[in-house]
């Protein structure tokens, strides 16, 4: 019993006091392992990401036609409009039956645009609903990066269609591999036994290896941040296994459809459809709390006294942010980001955001976004330094947000207002004339 309580004091406390200078090489992986798997388990719990898959799920299902509409379009105009038919249906196996239905809607769509019919309003309609399905992915990968702003609507536009292009163009080219790999193996290397095992191998393993690129490509470019490449790897890799595993397990449960269809009939097909959508979201979800987690696991020391961080040391570290920023500023060197702030000077990354984000509202400092990357953002000073003091500062801090409430301090409580008014007028008095950059 004694072991269990310190293994849990040690998971849910000690772990997180320990940081990478105090160890290394295995010892030091091993933790950050940990660390990664608790912050990924408890993000997708504290996010509440299965009620976000659901609201996926349902944008996923009207959202499907438009999308195979545009893909299907863009495939026909190059002439490979049935190859991207035959991978998707390969990709995603076990739903022959809704995307036979799915694709024939399609084509009523396609045949329309062509009759003159679906012009104008429908095509801007069409590509809305691609569009806004897309948005809806990134602001929940946003969310679970801790980013408030999404793109703007011209960078959704143009980074979106990018998307909606190339994957066609994609899905042709895994196919192309496929057979080609095939054929060299059935032409040239039919006699030479050793390599077959290894062909058929490669075969075997690349629905896992397109999967992983797929789900590392979506980790890297949706989020309105920058993800570094290996931990989108590693997360895409992860997701990409176990929606594979997932396909696998779905398909041997196919015998089951039989029940469905005895209480269903022909609707059978479509809660099967919504519960794999449901469960594929789940795991794409978990995949992106995991390169969350994998990228800012070092930010995370500390973690349960920053949640109960003291008001006076808060305080020190509000003063301390925004005097780095101003400094900066004054020096004329380049601004900092959070990262920048959080690793140089130890904050944690939740207290350093937390804090940024205040100073933004108050409008001590602005964001700027980066001219090399706009998912980039800097921060600096958001009036003249020479009047932002100590004083000001915390003047501001306490005035934020709304004092518009129904407590009598005219009246029945004036003398606990007007004590409460000059403790801050006191406190303030000395500071009033010491600036941030001189500090």
């Amino acid at each position: 019993m004694a072991l269990i309580k310190r293994a849990i004091h040690f998971v849910t406390y000690d772990v997180w006091r320990i940081t990478g200078d105090e160890v290394s090489g295995l010892k030091r992986l091993g933790i950050n392992a940990i660390k990664t798997v608790i912050l990924a388990v408890r993000g997708f719990t504290n996010d509440n990401l299965q009620t976000k898959a659901s609201a996926l799920t349902y944008s996923t299902m009207l959202s499907l036609v438009p999308m195979l509409a545009v893909l299907i379009g863009i495939a026909k105009g190059f002439g490979f409009q049935n190859t991207v038919r035959t991978e998707l249906i390969n990709y995603f196996p076990g739903h022959e039956t809704e995307f036979a239905q799915a694709f024939t809607f399609v084509e009523n769509y396609l045949a329309q645009a062509q009759g003159g019919i679906f012009l104008g309003i429908g095509l801007i309609v069409l590509l809305y609903t691609v569009i806004s399905l897309i948005s809806t992915i990134e602001n929940t990968l946003n969310g679970i990066w801790q980013i408030k702003k999404s793109r703007s609507w011209y960078r959704k536009i143009t980074d979106y269609l990018a998307l909606i292009l190339i994957l066609p163009i994609l899905l042709t080219s895994s196919s192309g591999l496929s057979i080609f790999i095939s054929t060299i193996q059935s032409s040239f290397l039919g006699s030479f036994i050793f390599v077959t095992p290894i062909v058929k191998l490669i075969l075997n393993i690349a629905p896992y290896i397109i999967t992983s690129l797929a789900f590392t490509g979506l980790y890297l470019v949706l989020p309105n941040t920058k993800v570094k490449f290996l931990n989108g790897l590693i997360a895409g890799f992860v997701a990409g296994s176990a929606f594979q595993l997932f396909q696998f397990i779905y398909i041997s449960g196919q015998i089951w459809v039989s029940k469905y269809n005895a209480i269903y009939g022909s609707f059978a097909a479509l809660p099967l459809l919504l519960l794999w959508l449901q469960l594929s979201w789940l795991i794409c979800l978990f995949g992106a709390e995991l390169s969350y987690a994998l990228q800012n696991v070092k930010k995370f020391s500390f973690e349960r006294d920053s949640q109960n961080i003291s008001r006076r040391y808060k305080d020190f570290l509000i003063l301390l942010i925004a005097t780095l920023i101003i400094k900066r500023f004054r020096n004329g060197e380049r601004p900092y980001t959070a990262d920048e702030l959080s690793q140089n000077y130890r904050i944690p990354s939740r207290i350093t955001t937390q804090i940024l984000n205040l100073l933004t509202e108050i409008n001590i400092i602005v964001e700027v976004i980066g001219e090399d990357d706009e998912r980039i953002i800097f921060y600096q000073p958001a009036l003249d330094i020479n009047k932002i003091s100590v004083a000001y500062l915390f003047k501001r801090i306490d005035e934020h947000g709304s004092e518009n409430f129904k407590i009598d301090t005219t009246h029945l409580f004036k003398e606990e207002w007007n004590v409460l008014l000059k403790l801050r007028r006191d406190m303030m008095k000395e500071s009033d004339t010491i600036l941030l950059k001189d500090l």
